[in-house]
């Protein structure tokens, strides 16, 4: 017997068909699997909002090498957030920017705080945070 369940889902045609192309666009078999995915997407999302929660996330970012004492700065706060740091990708773009990808793993409210605190430093130019659960629950 499978332990999967059987529904049905009523909605307007316009909304009906606009979802039907992003299956398509998307390559995706048929709407039960687009479906599954987007309530996984939704519940990741509320579990990784609990600032308890521990998560897995990235912090990427794009910043000027050149700026004063960025450079040190970056490398101090991974070092104060030591606990949370993974792994870290560093990228040369060109002769003024880097790309830097920093692997997390711990609470969220802490992640959050690390990626704040990046985000404000004079330099970087963009930064940009992505959680997610850190175990496999929503098979």
């Amino acid at each position: 017997m499978s332990d999967l369940e059987r529904y049905t889902i009523t909605m307007p045609r316009e909304l009906f068909e606009s979802f039907d192309e992003r299956i398509r666009r998307r390559g995706y078999k048929n709407r039960s699997e687009a479906i599954r995915d987007l309530v996984r997407a939704d519940l990741v999302r509320e579990k990784a909002a609990r600032p308890n929660q521990r998560a897995a996330a990235t912090i990427t970012m794009v910043y000027d090498h050149h700026h004063h004492e960025l450079n040190e700065k970056l490398t101090a706060m991974q070092h104060d957030f030591g606990e949370l740091v993974v792994s870290t990708l560093h990228v040369h773009l060109d002769h003024h920017n880097c790309l830097e990808v920093l692997v997390l793993r711990g609470q969220v409210r802490r992640i959050e705080a690390l990626a704040d605190a990046i985000s404000v430093l004079k330099g970087v130019k963009h930064a940009s945070l992505t959680i997610t659960t850190e175990g496999a629950e929503l098979a």
